[in-house]
């Protein structure tokens, strides 16, 4: 199992965002979280990052526990969230927040700049731009190739297709899909279900924190129970 995370509980003072979520991933599987707004899937995959605290339960990647590691050790471990605010510094060029990003690969192997821009061809042209004035596609992804940077064994990535035009959106399936047949494990939050059926194995699904459904992608699509659960 390259990702284990069991009885995961998250809160916010006295209103639980997360309730005793559960689910593995296999090295190279992609699976998509899904759910409307405030179901809690941005809460849980901050948890499992070691963004936000838990208030109970564990989280292994590698047979290694991380439930109680702070987020940069979680980090160096392997594991990289790309956030839905995305976390760039606009002052930062294009190479400069890549460099950057290397040294939470500390202990592992970094990926080299050259396989991070042969994946992202535009972000290579743009180098030299500072992070500020690439456009929300282009940020997108900067943001997905500084977590690949670190060489992570699994990628968390919340919300990416969120506000991006139709050619950008193509271009990052075809992307993820060559991080994923690199061996990498892909967990992917997501509103949009079209874009998560196009990279993800299987799925499970959140409503107020609960999980209410999981198994294969193309089950969600055609369940009435999904389509309740996810639109509320």
């Amino acid at each position: 199992m390259m990702l284990d995370v069991s009885d995961l509980r998250v809160a916010y003072g006295p209103i639980v965002a997360v309730h005793g979520l559960s689910f593995g991933l296999q090295e190279g599987e992609t699976l998509a979280l899904l759910g409307s707004n405030g179901a809690g899937k941005s809460s849980a995959v901050e948890a499992i990052a070691g963004l936000l605290p838990k208030v109970r339960g564990r989280v292994r990647l590698q047979g290694r526990d991380l439930s109680a590691a702070s987020a940069s050790a979680i980090a160096r471990q392997g594991l990289a969230l790309v956030p839905q605010w995305r976390g760039l510094f606009p002052n930062f060029s294009v190479e400069e927040t890549l460099i950057a990003a290397r040294t939470a690969a500390r202990g592992r192997e970094p990926r080299a700049l050259d396989e991070v821009y042969h994946l992202f061809p535009a972000l290579a042209e743009r180098r030299r731009l500072l992070a500020g004035a690439l456009s929300g596609g282009q940020q997108q992804m900067l943001a997905i190739a500084r977590a690949l940077v670190t060489a992570p064994s699994v990628l968390l990535l919340d919300e990416p297709s969120a506000g991006l035009a139709a050619n950008v959106l193509l271009a990052l399936v075809d992307v993820l899909r060559d991080v994923r047949r690199g061996g990498v494990g892909l967990v992917l939050v997501e509103q949009d279900v079209e874009f998560a059926a196009a990279l993800c194995d299987r799925c499970i699904v959140l409503a107020a924190g609960h999980l209410t459904w999981e198994g294969p992608v193309a089950g969600a699509l055609q369940s009435e129970e999904i389509r309740r659960a996810y639109f509320g």
